[in-house]
């Protein structure tokens, strides 16, 4: 993936970064988008993070890969001007108002190996729209099942 500047844009496109969304976008919003730029990816592997649960909270919000679902959000100018600043771990986190638990299943290794599909992630972040894992959830996660 390539990161590209508004600078560089300017050069192929016309650009108004001026031009904001009349208001930001909501939680739903931006992890609709998410999911739809996800779809758009639907036959690639996309890369996951190794062992993102056994990580200190500095160190798994650091983490990231390139061409991991994160990277699909953060490739999109829409999102990227909406605040998504990166593609780690905590960038997702932080701009999509999941839980560590809600990223955690949509782009760990120990859930899909080293790659995941793009919609199974799509999948996965819509799962995250309804809110934060219950108890149930947690033990599922935490037997298999």
């Amino acid at each position: 993936m390539r990161h590209t500047t508004l600078a560089e844009l300017g050069e192929v496109a016309k650009v108004h970064p001026e031009e904001k969304c009349a208001r930001p976008m909501s939680r739903a919003e931006r992890l609709a988008r998410w999911a739809e730029l996800l779809d758009r990816h639907a036959g690639e592997r996309l890369a996951t993070l190794h062992g993102t649960e056994y990580h200190s909270g500095q160190t798994r919000d650091a983490m990231r890969a390139d061409g991991s679902p994160i990277s699909v959000a953060f490739s999109d100018p829409v999102l990227r001007a909406e605040g998504l600043g990166g593609d780690s771990y905590g960038d997702a986190k932080r701009f999509f108002e999941v839980t560590d638990w809600q990223l955690h299943d949509i782009l760990c290794h120990c859930h899909y190996g080293k790659d995941v599909s793009a919609a199974t992630s799509a999948q996965r972040v819509r799962a995250a729209m309804v809110g934060a894992p219950g108890v149930v959830d947690r033990f599922r996660h935490l037997f298999g099942t």
